[in-house]
C-alpha cells in the first residue's frame, strides 16, 4: 500500500518532470488539470519541491511568481550558465539548432509543442538560443499570450540574404505539405 510519503514523492517526481519538459512558465492551473490534482495540493507540492530544491546539492530552483511556476538553474550558477550561453554562441549552429530552425522556418508561425513533436525532444534550450542570437521571433498566438508562436526573424532573413521567408528553398512545397498535415484529423 501506498503511504502518504510515497504518494508524495510520486506527486513531486511528476511536477518536476513537467516543469523540466515544459521548460518556461506554467500556469498553476494547467498543471493542476495535468496531474489530475487540485490547486491547494499543487501548491503544496510546489513548495515541498522547492524545499527539497534548496536543501539539495543539485543546481535547481522553482521560481513562483503569481500563478505561474518555472524550474530554472539557481542563481549561484549564474556565470556557469552565462560562459556556457556565450560559447554557444561564439560556436557555429548545432545540428539541433539548425533543425530546430528549420521547422521555424517551415513551419511559423509553430509553437514549442510543436517543434517538440517534430524533433522528438525537448527544445527549450535550442529555441532559447535562437531567441537569444535573433533568428526567431516569440509573439503571442492569437488574443492568447499564454501560447507564444515562434518564427524567424528579420535578422535571420538578413543573415542567409533574403528578402522573405517564400524565398527558401521549395517554401511552398514544404508549406503545402505542412498545410495539409494540419488539416488532417489527429489521432
Amino acid at each position: 500500500m501506498e503511504t502518504n510519503t510515497d504518494s508524495n514523492h510520486g506527486l513531486l517526481s511528476r511536477l518536476e518532470a513537467v516543469l523540466f519538459t515544459h521548460g518556461e512558465p506554467i500556469r498553476i492551473k494547467k498543471i493542476a488539470g495535468l496531474l489530475n490534482i487540485d490547486e491547494a495540493t499543487l501548491l503544496t507540492a510546489v513548495s515541498d519541491l522547492s524545499a527539497a530544491l534548496k536543501a539539495s546539492e543539485r543546481g535547481l530552483a522553482l521560481v513562483v511568481y503569481g500563478d505561474e511556476v518555472e524550474l530554472v538553474t539557481k542563481p549561484e550558477h549564474r556565470d556557469l550558465v552565462q560562459t556556457l550561453i556565450k560559447n554557444e554562441f561564439e560556436e557555429e549552429l548545432s545540428p539541433a539548432t539548425q533543425e530546430t530552425l528549420a521547422i521555424i522556418a517551415y513551419t511559423g508561425p509553430v509553437s514549442r509543442s510543436e517543434i517538440d513533436y517534430v524533433r522528438g525532444v525537448n527544445s527549450s534550450f535550442t529555441v532559447r538560443n535562437l531567441l537569444l542570437r535573433g533568428l526567431i521571433e516569440r509573439s503571442a498566438k492569437g488574443d492568447d499570450s499564454r501560447s507564444p508562436v515562434y518564427e524567424i526573424s528579420l535578422s535571420f532573413l538578413e543573415h542567409v540574404g533574403l528578402t522573405a521567408s517564400n524565398q527558401l528553398p521549395d517554401y511552398e512545397k514544404y508549406r503545402a505539405l505542412i498545410k495539409t498535415f494540419r488539416a488532417a484529423p489527429q489521432s
